[in-house]
């Protein structure tokens, strides 16, 4: 399963509004108001924002992937933000956090969960992707820039 299989140009927000995480993430949730694919928009609301209790998922380098499994959802989803101004994601390098990658998985599809993290962490470790990123000023851009660094990854199943 590949990232551009399961985030679309309109589940990218190219400029954040929220000053804090919590803002961010719900920001990144509202996405899927209108989402035939979820059901529950506050249980996926409540899976995030209590995985996100459990330990900041602000990773480093200016980079957060918000994640949490719940029924509420029909398949895996995903949603990106990118933000202008530093979020203090209370990340793991105390750096203040940029790029927002949010991933709500499925209760039952734990497997292609875990992978969709591995490869959107090796991603984001990449400097160059996340500068590209940075400079990208449209949803369209950043959409662009996730299919051409994952056309340069096999694809893992």
């Amino acid at each position: 399963m590949k990232i551009c299989d399961i985030i679309k140009e309109e589940h990218i927000i190219a400029d954040l509004k929220g000053q804090t995480k919590e803002d961010i993430i719900n920001e990144l949730i509202d996405i899927f108001k209108n989402d035939d694919r979820v059901q529950n928009i506050e249980k996926v609301r409540e899976a995030i924002l209590e995985r996100e209790k459990i330990m900041s998922t602000g990773v480093g380098k200016g980079f957060a992937i918000p994640h949490g499994k719940t029924d509420a959802v029909k398949e895996i989803v995903a949603a990106f933000g990118k933000s202008n101004k530093p979020i203090d994601f209370a990340a793991l390098d105390e750096q203040p956090v940029y790029l927002v990658f949010l991933l709500v998985g499925k209760d039952n599809l734990v497997g292609p969960h875990i992978k969709l993290l591995s490869r959107i962490s090796r991603m984001m470790n990449k400097d160059v992707f996340r500068e590209n990123l940075m400079a990208a000023k449209t949803a369209k851009e950043i959409f662009e820039i996730f299919q051409e660094e994952e056309n340069n990854y096999f694809e893992i199943t």
